[in-house]
């Protein structure tokens, strides 16, 4: 195998970046160094990013989706190029094949809008291994040639930084090979260092869509019992006393989070003691709040509500999903597909020798039906399946055998 001789990835570092590409800040101790740009303002916008993909639940199934469907069902090469194959199948020594890989990048891009793979080789170019690297984990040198890699941006430490330079210029490592990165970034006026995710104008209204998903679950552990206010006529020393004796009824009887505040007054000769209802009749204004939020996430993200497991009163519609999945692949995937693959076909052609002409993503839709004008070799092509498009039998329609 042409991977075997790399068998582990570089170690992890670290790096920071400048304010003019400072974005959204995650609260956290804020990172200074003069050896990498900082990404955010506190250097911590890739955490802040990640944590934000894990609370909204459209967000996340619209970057994961659009991962799979770029990173497609694998690849269509010329399998009499031996090197070619084995770097589809095994594409480093961790076992990964090439389309895990891109299913990483992909994902990353997605998500930060910034994705990271480091290149792998010796000298003598005999071997040739594609590693993903995490980009949390990474950050742009003040040289601005150069990734570092750290383990932990919040406790830097240049000494436990890793450098590898910027594809197409290697660097010899202590461990005899010569290692490179892609840093690969969607553009962004003004921001040099670092990409931008394409859905940055959506961050709010994920975090709208979390905070009403919290709502819900605030009900539900209240049982949907009407909130309100408990006043308790009671014989008390000192405020210090009524603030406790509050508190430990809250504690027992208010539900989470609070559904019931309780005050405590001075004993009178009447108890007067009672609960004041709070009633709310904003259970519409929320949903449509929520639903609002969930369109403005998949129009923020360039993609398709058929595409992002999302209901419609209408019911499932094939033939809908088919259009927008035509549209997607055409507007988004295509191009995505071609900024991540075009690098990686530079490295291998270049380091191993080799033509890579032949190789390219296979893409299928989400469901099986194909035009009846397809001949049968260009619908096994589509499936990934092996094709000849000499035989006369894969010369038919489909719609001549009832496909």
């Amino acid at each position: 195998m042409t991977q075997e001789k790399a068998k582990t990835k570089s170690k992890i570092c670290t790096t920071t970046h400048n304010n003019a590409d400072s974005l959204y800040a995650l609260s956290g101790t804020k990172v200074e160094s003069k050896e990498f740009w900082r990404w955010g303002t506190d250097n911590n916008m890739p955490e802040a990013l990640a944590v934000l993909s894990r609370h909204s639940t459209a967000h996340r199934r619209i970057i994961n989706d659009k991962a799979d469907y770029i990173s497609g069902k694998g690849f269509n090469f010329d399998s009499s190029v031996p090197l070619l194959a084995n770097i589809v199948k095994r594409a480093n020594g961790d076992g990964e094949s090439l389309r895990q890989v891109l299913n990483k990048l992909a994902f990353d891009k997605s998500l930060f809008g910034n994705a990271f793979l480091e290149v792998i080789t010796d000298e003598k170019h005999t071997f040739l291994s594609l590693h993903h690297q995490d980009a949390t984990r990474c950050r742009v040198a003040k040289d601005s040639q150069h990734i570092l890699l750290h383990h932990d941006w919040h406790h830097f430490r240049a000494n436990e930084a890793h450098s590898l330079p910027l594809y197409p210029q290697f660097e010899k490592q202590s461990d005899g090979t010569l290692r490179s990165i892609i840093h690969y970034k969607d553009y962004e006026p003004m921001f040099e260092h670092y990409g931008v995710p394409q859905y940055i104008a959506g961050m709010n209204v994920s975090a709208i869509a979390y905070k009403t998903d919290r709502w819900n679950i605030a009900r539900l552990d209240n049982s949907f019992q009407l909130s309100g206010v408990m006043m308790i006529d009671n014989a008390v020393d000192n405020e210090a006393e009524a603030a406790e004796l509050a508190r430990m009824a809250e504690q027992r009887f208010a539900g989470k989070p609070g559904q019931v505040m309780f005050v405590i007054r001075d004993e009178s000769s009447d108890d007067n003691s009672r609960f004041i209802p709070i009633e709310s009749q904003n259970d519409g204004d929320w949903k449509d709040l929520h639903d609002q939020a969930t369109s403005d996430i998949v129009v923020a993200h360039s993609w398709f509500r058929s595409l992002s497991g999302l209901d419609y009163s209408t019911g499932f519609s094939a033939e809908r999903i088919l259009h927008e999945y035509e549209v997607a692949l055409n507007t988004v995937i295509l191009g995505e597909q071609s900024e991540l693959l075009e690098p990686i076909v530079h490295a291998i052609s270049k380091i191993l020798q080799i033509d890579c002409s032949s190789l390219e993503i296979i893409n299928r839709p989400p469901t099986r039906t194909k035009p009846a004008y397809m001949r049968v070799w260009e619908a096994r092509k589509m499936d990934g399946l092996e094709y000849d498009e000499n035989d006369e039998q894969q010369q038919l329609f489909l719609s001549e055998i009832g496909a």
